[in-house]
Parts: C-alpha cells; structure tokens; sequence
C-alpha cells in the first residue's frame, strides 16, 4: 500500500476488533434502508467487527431469541436494489416501557452488543437516545436482580448509538435528505406524468393526495417538479380567501388553453386556522365554483414501495459506512449522533438537537407560526418554496418592474435531462425580474444564424417533465461563430447571455446485474473522460469495479480483479457487475475487458455486455433533475439581474470581463458563482473533465463494500457538528 500522507486520516488506522454492532430499522420503512443496512453489515465485517442483525427493530431486541443474530458478509448480498426492509420494523409499545428497554438491555448484553445503529424516524431515534441514558442503570439493575454479572456491568458500561433517518417524507431537520425521500418523489412523479397524458386529453383538473402528515416536503417538491398550478402544505397555509385565488388562477389557465390542471395536496395540509385542507374538499370547491371535470387520486403506499432510486442507493451507503466510523471513534463523552446529508457531504449532528429542532416545527405550527416553522425545516425547504412561488404564479403587468433589459437563453453541448426544466425556470425569474427574455434555437449556430425569438410566460409552461432540449441544442463551439454572435447580441441588443449546458453528463445507470447465477455483466457508461457515472453507478448498483479515466489501471489490476470475481463465485454470491466509462483507457476496451474475464473466468462465469449508450440521455428527467435544475435557473437569473443593475450606467451596461462571465454549480455543501477566468487552472480542457473530482473520494466506498482491501481517506469525517440554524444571508448564497 502507497505511503499515506501525513495530514490525512486514514480508516485503516480503527479497529472493531472485539466490539459488536447491531442494526435495526424502525417505525415506517423506507426505500434505501437495505442499502444502509448493507453498508452497515460490510462495513462492520471490514473493520473485524461483529454484525447482528435486530429483527422486527425494537420489538425484536425486547422479545431477543432469534430475532437478534449474527450475520456474515454473504447475508447481506442482493438486497441493495430491494424496497423497504429485509430485517422488518415494528412499533413497539413495551420498548416505551423501562420493563421493555430492561429486558432489550439483557438481550442485548448476551451478545456483547453495545454499538447500536438505528434506521428510523424522530420517534425511533429519541426512543434509542433514552435507552443510552438509561444504560448503566439498566445494567446495575439487571446485575442486582441476579440476571447479569457484575463483571458484566463494567465490561459494557457504555452503549454507543449512531442514527441514520429513514423516512420518505424527507421531516428530519439537520439533513437536506433522508433515505427514502428521493425514491418516493420517483414514484409520485411517474404518477403525475402518467395522469397528465390522461387530463390533457380530457381537459381535466386532477388533485393528488401525497404523503406527509406533518411535513409538506413532498408535496411542494413535486409542485415544484411537475409545475402543478396550486399546492398545499402544512408549513405554510394558504392565506385568507385562497378558494378564490386558486380557482381564478385555474380558469386563468384553461382561458390560456392549458388542457390540465395539476393540483397537490399534502395530507397534513392546513389552513391558516390550522383546520384540515382534504383532497375531497379541494376537489368540490372545483366543481362548485368552475365546474370543471375533477378527479382525485390518492396515492397512499406507492409512496413507499418500489425499487430505491439511484440517489438512496448511494445516499444509504455512504450513511451507513460514515455510521459505523462514528461508531468506532465514539468515546463515552460522544453524544448519539446521527450521520446526515448537507450539499455533497456526509456530516454528523448530535441527535438530540436535530430532534429537538425537528419538534420545534411541529410547536410553531400549532401556534400558527408559519414563518418560523418554514425556516426550522432548513434552508432547502425554504428556498424550494420561494422558488415555488416564483414560478407558478404570474403577477399582473402592471405590478411588474421594467428594467428593459434583454436576457436572452441558449443550451449548449449534449441533451441533458433537466434543461427544460431550467429553461422554464429562466424565462419565468426573468420574466418576474422585469426582463424581456429571449429563446436562442440550435445553440451557438443557431445564435449565430439569428434564429432568436422572444419567449413569453406562456411558452414555457409544461416543460418541467420533458427530456431532451426543446430549444435545440449542438456540440457546436462558439468561436467559429464569435463574430456573427457578437453582431446578432447587437441587432438584438443582447445585455446579458445564460448558458444551459457544457461539458456533457447525463442522468442515470439504468441497467444492473441480478437474479441470474454465475454471470458477470459488464457495462459501458457514457461520460466522455469523466467517470462519474460510472463510478456512482457502481456504488448505486453494488458493483464489483468500475474502470475510470481518473483512476489508471492496469493488467495486473485487471487480472485482480477476475480472480476477486472467481473467489467470489464460490460463495452463495453468484453474480457480477463490472462497469467501464467510454475513455476510461483506450488500449483497455470494453470488447478486451469482456473477453479477458470470458477467457479467465471459463468454467466458473459466464459473461454478458452491454453498451448503454444514448440512452442514458433519454426519457423524462428525474424528480432531482427537475427541481436542481429549476432551482440552479432560478439562482442564476437573479444573479444576472443583480449584475445588470450593479454595471447599468448611462443607458449602458459596462461589465467587468472578471466577474461577468461566471459558472454557476455546487462545491461540497454551497453554491457558488466562479469567474470563468478562475476555472482555467482548475479544468482539464483537453479532456473537457475538472483536474479535482470530488467523487474519487467515495470509489474507496465501492472497492470496500465489494471487499476489496483499500484505503478510505475520511480527512472529512469524524467532526461533530451543531445544528446550524440558518440566517436570511445564508438561504441566498447557501445549499439548495
């Protein structure tokens, strides 16, 4: 192994050797909690750590027997792409109970338990925090009852809990995602797409009943992703007179020729008296006042089930190794802790604020204080409801400002999914801002050959769920064509230029191995010389390697690897995944790879491959790709407005070629504008890929949970962090 730097921390450097873990998962399932389990199991194994699995969550660690059992490396192999959990959850009244958490603490102790990582709601991890304060009691108690030695009650004197939230409705404040939410937004959006097929074709207005009971998460990110007209959420009630308001937007909408109405309704959803707002009373109030054909869906328990997105995959994963990690490092002054999410990076936060916070929410609703309750839900819940508002509401001419300003808008490079949506978001901010905003068809040629159009409000509605770039988009560089661009922003007098695209992605693996016994897949991702899917969608798909233009590899590293894959075989595990980005190597082919490992593994695998391709560029963008792309627009136009308006003298705009031509994306937790200029030491322009990739970080996690011995940088773990409760400033230059 290479020499590790001496300002890194390294994995390697803890030991489980002589601890026990066990995992459990509480309260309602979620999509993603076998991947966290999973990660939890491989982790622990890695680190020479006993792993048990707690069955039926805490009723099992109460009843004990064989609902607590140790648990190999193999035991946890092909679930990563199953739904809910394999180890059951279960409320438990008696766990409420000291009698309940006394005999938890004995079955417990009989197994040498005392690192505990708990998979559930608020509910589950308060419940886990009490069973840690009470610990040394229960053990003293146990020891006088004659149950226990007292030797016993020195040896675990201490329980160590770590926390990862399960829970679709996204109601944990600390983290901008917990496992399950992005899976169940699929499963929403694939219903809200179908129904638009249906309501457009019968010119029908639709309400959707989605869940959330004291969280509005997802029914305001779905508004957000499917543009619905009007959403109701429990954080912030609709005001006084809202059936008016609501039903003039609609029959605004219809007299625009908009076929359908969309409508989403949280279950939770209140008025400003905190009265109920149903589904059944919105959808009469409808009919009522307009008469228009209405329908009610309620979408229950789809929410939950399903296969967990690519997004929870990953997410649970790295959760449940960052969980373990806390686990070993945990002294007894550590307080329980539960791992979150915070832009790209896995961050810890004591659990009992994170609670407490989260409890807050509910207090500031019932004392119908909506405002406070927004901001305690976070930044991202904040900022996806002030873009909400922007977007689906147009206030009349008269109230907006003028600036007369022209903005015009252009996608550039590959299709991505997501660029519709951004695009409509551009239009509409502009729009609102006081600009007049513009379309450029065909990218840079088409800029170049004049094809420019005005672009109202209207134009862009709908747009959200399509794939694609309904304005055109080419490969095409802007410097054959400076000259006839730079005339064209002068005829159009042009002020200021947003650019959707560049070096090219795309959105998801859609093809992974399971189900058929001693074969290896192998797969080639699209990524040009980036291998960020490929990688990602190893990690996402349990796959045994991934082969990436960032990371040099060799024969002998691809020999290792088939005979890893031969090894493996002889086990109960029968299957494998190997992935290949297109640039990874160009004497190293997907044709080589497959017939290396056909040739090597003869009588032990067979394999199979697969070229994905363009693919991957098609079909309707993800519930992520909508509201990143929305909300990243949004951000970007009024960063323009501001320099517009900073750099407007004289009936001229005088820019500053520093800071006026910036990128506009996400480093580690934030957002941020970089000057163009500052980009040029940072990115590989002739294999159009950054020098630094942030994700390299996470292939360790891949190599590991495959069981590759490797080493795991986690420089960025270990640091207890507080609850951060967010100012003004920080919901305009923070996460999303």
């Amino acid at each position: 192994m290479a020499d590790q730097p001496a300002d890194k921390k390294f994995f390697e450097n803890l030991s489980g050797a002589g601890k026990a873990i066990g995992v459990l998962t509480s309260g309602g399932d979620a999509q993603g909690m076998n991947a966290a389990v999973r990660a939890v199991v491989r982790m622990g194994i890695y680190v020479e750590a006993k792993v048990y699995f707690i069955y039926e969550g805490y009723q099992g660690m109460v009843d004990g027997g064989d609902n607590i059992v140790e648990v190999s490396w193999e035991s946890v192999s092909s679930i990563l792409q199953v739904g809910g959990t394999v180890i059951g959850s279960a409320r438990c009244k008696e766990f409420r109970t000291r009698e309940g958490r006394l005999k938890a603490a004995f079955n417990l102790i009989q197994r040498g338990i005392t690192n505990l990582c708990v998979i559930g709601g608020d509910g589950s991890l308060t419940g886990a925090n009490l069973f840690r304060e009470e610990w040394s009691g229960l053990l003293e108690e146990l020891a006088q009852s004659g149950k226990i030695e007292e030797e016993a009650v020195k040896k675990y004197v201490y329980l160590n809990i770590v926390g990862m939230v399960g829970s679709i409705d996204n109601d944990f404040c600390g983290t901008d995602m917990t496992i399950g939410t992005d899976s169940a937004l699929h499963r929403i959006i694939e219903v809200v797409d179908a129904i638009m097929t249906t309501a457009q074709s019968h010119q029908r207005t639709f309400v959707l009943e989605v869940m959330g009971r004291h969280c509005g998460y997802l029914a305001l990110v779905s508004a957000l992703a499917c543009g619905a007209d009007w959403v109701f959420i429990p954080e912030y009630p609709p005001e006084e007179g809202w059936e008016e308001q609501m039903c003039v937007k609609l029959s605004e909408n219809r007299a625009r020729k908009k076929r359908l109405n969309i409508i989403i309704v949280a279950e939770g959803a209140i008025d400003s008296h905190n009265k109920p707002i149903t589904s059944e009373k919105v959808k009469d109030l409808v009919v009522q006042q307009l008469g228009f054909d209405t329908r009610v869906t309620i979408l229950g328990h789809v929410q939950r089930g399903g296969t967990p997105s690519a997004f929870d995959r990953i997410l649970a994963s790295r959760m449940g190794v960052e969980a373990v990690l806390a686990l070993l490092e945990a002294t007894p002054d550590t307080p329980a802790c539960v791992v979150s999410l915070s832009g790209n990076q896995a961050v810890r936060l004591p659990l009992m604020e994170c609670v407490q916070m989260t409890q807050e929410v509910q207090k500031a609703m019932d004392e119908r204080k909506f405002c406070e309750a927004v901001k305690l839900r976070g930044r991202s819940f904040e900022n996806n409801l002030n873009t909400y508002k922007l977007l689906s509401h147009r206030r009349p001419d008269a109230e907006l400002p003028k600036t007369n300003f022209n903005v015009a808008v252009l996608n550039v490079g590959a299709p991505a999914a997501g660029m519709n949506a951004a695009v409509r978001s551009a239009v509409r901010v502009g729009i609102t801002e006081g600009h007049n905003m513009f379309a450029v068809i065909d990218g840079f040629e088409g800029f170049a050959r004049g094809q420019i159009k005005e672009i109202s409000w209207g134009d862009v509605g709908g747009w959200t769920g399509q794939g694609g770039s309904l304005l055109g988009t080419k490969r095409t560089l802007p410097a054959k064509y400076l000259e006839k661009i730079a005339d064209q922003m002068r005829t159009n007098n042009i002020n200021a230029l947003m650019v959707i695209g560049g070096f090219e992605t795309c959105d998801r693996i859609k093809q992974s191995a399971s189900g058929t016994k001693r074969r290896v897949f192998i797969i080639e991702t699209m990524g040009g010389y980036c291998g960020y899917l490929a990688n990602m969608g190893g990690l996402a798909a349990g796959a045994d390697a991934a082969y990436v233009f960032e990371e040099k590899f060799d024969i002998r590293e691809l020999q290792a690897n088939v005979e890893h894959l031969t090894e493996k075989m002889k086990t109960s595990i029968q299957r494998g995944l190997v992935l290949r980005n297109e640039n990874s190597n160009e004497n190293y082919t997907t044709d080589f790879i497959y017939q290396l490992y056909s040739e090597e593994g003869k009588g032990v695998f067979d394999c199979r491959k697969n070229v994905l391709g363009h693919m991957q560029q098609g079909g309707a963008p993800s519930p992520f790709d909508r509201n990143f792309g929305t909300k990243i627009s949004a951000k970007a136009v009024q960063w323009i407005s501001k320099k517009l308006k900073e750099t407007y003298r004289k009936g001229k705009v005088f820019a500053n070629t520093q800071d006026s031509v910036c990128l506009l994306g996400m480093r580690r937790r934030n957002l941020l504008f970089q000057p163009v200029v500052d980009l040029k030491d940072q990115a590989d322009f002739v294999h159009r890929i950054p020098k630094e990739q942030w994700w390299l970080k996470l292939r360790p996690l891949m190599k590991i949970l495959a069981k590759y011995k490797t080493s795991y940088d986690v420089s960025d773990s270990g640091q207890l962090e507080h609850v951060a409760r967010h100012s003004p400033k920080e919901a305009e230059t923070g996460a999303i």
